[in-house]
């Protein structure tokens, strides 16, 4: 079987191409290191965010990694991982996790072009624009385990508080 998905295998144009075109209109800093790899900064409300862009020709897969500035002290890093649990459950695209080294949380999500064309700007803009939003969103959860003191989900139960009206 894999020598006749080899054989027929059409490989998708680069993505980063269009990624960087993106990065670009929204004026963001960036740093396309090669044909394969790519990195930007994006503005949040909470901290600005690390874009990392690697392409695969060989697979025809595009991995991307949206970093917090946010270090997690090795003694909170347990409620960390245990908060990360939590939060990917409430995910239907992505997932976040930690660099094991620095103890970066990290939201992460890879999309297959295998036998597509490429990318499309629409499909690029929706996966940044969705790590940026769920990081976003957790982001007050990681800060209330973090610097709080919260139980993990007491960190996810009051970051999750849907305001209604206006004060």
């Amino acid at each position: 079987m894999s020598a006749l998905i080899t054989s027929t295998m059409e490989r998708a144009a680069n993505p980063l191409d269009i990624v960087e075109q993106i990065v670009s209109a929204n004026d963001w800093a960036f740093d396309r290191r090669s044909e394969s790899e790519m990195a930007a900064e994006a503005p949040g409300k909470w901290c600005d965010y690390g874009l990392y862009f690697s392409w695969s020709t060989e697979i025809s897969a595009m991995h991307f990694t949206c970093t917090f500035d946010l270090k997690v002290p090795e003694k909170r890093r347990p409620a960390l991982y245990e908060l990360l649990a939590l939060a990917n459950e409430r995910l239907w695209i992505g997932h976040f996790g930690m660099d094991s080294d620095d103890g970066m949380p990290l939201f992460r999500h890879s999309v297959l072009l295998r036998g597509a064309r490429g990318a499309s700007a629409e499909s690029v803009e929706d996966m940044v624009d969705i790590a940026i939003t769920e990081c976003e969103r957790f982001f007050p959860a990681f800060q209330f385990v973090l610097w709080g003191g919260k139980s993990p989900t007491d960190a996810m139960q009051a970051a999750m508080l849907e305001c209604a009206g206006e004060a």
